[in-house]
């Protein structure tokens, strides 16, 4: 065992690599403090739950469990092609929306390859990027946003693919419909644009690009989405990708057989029949950010105007330490260092009683 050294067998960019950090579950909480009653704002969840839709239909499939899954997904893209009027050769279906994000880098970026993304934007990018062995270039951040057009300079005969969040996650910044579409425009096409829509929903109808329609005139966009924010269905991990057809039939290729389980397949179809959970999940969480933001106006707290479903508030160079302090009072939060935002702390849109629970403690703290 002593001349085994598996760091020295692993490919370069793995070795790299620092593991993906989620929020603290609720059990590891009271595991190491001993606490009850704990409220978890730190992983963009929906604290409504699952709609009553999807709890009758995963009731119902218990007991062909025994069975494997359609491996295609036929009636979830089916659905999915219904609902937003995009073929189902479009779509290519994911063990969450991380799931293919890397099924894109896989299939199309090498060792030899460059990868752009901004700076504060989500983890998974830089990820997915070093894993490979290709070269990350993070584009300084623009009001804690994306520079469009630093990110177009940042072009070069080696760029392979652009990764854009719109809402962005952690700083939930947003890109009208007139800057992604002259940006998407702008890119060659041997550079493929990956526009990540994980809080999609939460932006206001009027403000929503048609980016699925804009797949026909730029064959190189990728647009992500999931299930698992407004939806409710971060337990279960589904999320999909809706790609030229040429680009979903090379994707299809590498990925996993049934990478989608039953129950996710179940819930995810029965979850976008339920339009009206969509509605009350997304007024739930106006009314959220309006209670948060309004706690940080009243006691002096900066925080980036956000269109996802949380709110990143700057709080000082001692943010770990308040981050500790809202553990003990039963509030998880989530540190982002990692994104290189020191000083602030991401806090999801909660329930009322959870929201007020979160002002109440940061009133102690402050």
């Amino acid at each position: 065992m002593q001349d085994f050294d598996a760091a020295s067998l692993a490919l370069p960019g793995i070795r790299q690599l620092q593991p993906y950090q989620a929020g603290k579950p609720i059990e590891e909480v009271e595991r190491e403090l001993g606490i009850q009653n704990i409220v978890k704002l730190a992983s963009n969840e929906n604290p409504l739950g699952i709609s009553h839709l999807v709890r009758e239909a995963l009731t119902q499939k218990i007991s062909s469990l025994a069975r494997y899954p359609d491996a295609n997904g036929f009636y979830l893209k089916q659905a999915l092609a219904d609902k937003f009027g995009i073929a189902m050769n479009q779509i290519t279906l994911g063990n969450g929306s991380n799931d293919v994000l890397e099924l894109l880098a896989r299939t199309y970026v090498t060792a030899e390859h460059e990868v752009i993304f901004a700076q504060h934007a989500f983890v998974v990018y830089p990820l997915v990027t070093k894993a490979i062995g290709a070269k990350p270039v993070a584009v300084p951040a623009k009001n804690y946003g994306h520079d469009l057009d630093a990110m177009l300079a940042a072009i070069t005969p080696k760029t392979r693919m652009i990764f854009v969040a719109n809402p962005n996650n952690p700083t939930g910044t947003f890109l009208t419909t007139a800057e992604l579409q002259d940006f998407i425009a702008k890119v060659p096409r041997h550079v493929l644009v990956v526009l990540d829509e994980a809080y999609y929903e939460y932006v206001p109808e009027r403000d929503r690009a048609p980016s699925l329609q804009w797949i026909e005139d730029y064959p190189n966009l990728v647009v992500t989405r999931t299930f698992s924010k407004a939806y409710g269905l971060a337990g279960l991990r589904a999320g999909y990708a809706v790609s030229h057809p040429q680009v979903a039939d090379l994707m299809n290729r590498i990925r996993q057989p049934f990478n989608m389980n039953e129950l996710a397949l179940t819930a995810a179809l029965a979850a976008l029949q339920d339009d009206d959970f969509i509605q009350r999940s997304v007024q739930l969480n106006a009314e959220g950010m309006a209670q948060i933001t309004t706690f940080c106006d009243a006691h002096g707290l900066p925080y980036i105007p956000s269109h996802g479903n949380f709110v990143t508030i700057e709080v000082g160079p001692k943010a770990a330490e308040i981050y500790q302090q809202l553990l003990q009072q039963g509030v998880i939060v989530r540190p982002i260092a990692g994104y290189e935002l020191p000083n602030h702390l991401r806090v999801s849109i909660g329930l009322p009683e959870e929201n007020a629970k979160f002002c109440a403690a940061m009133e102690t703290l402050l």
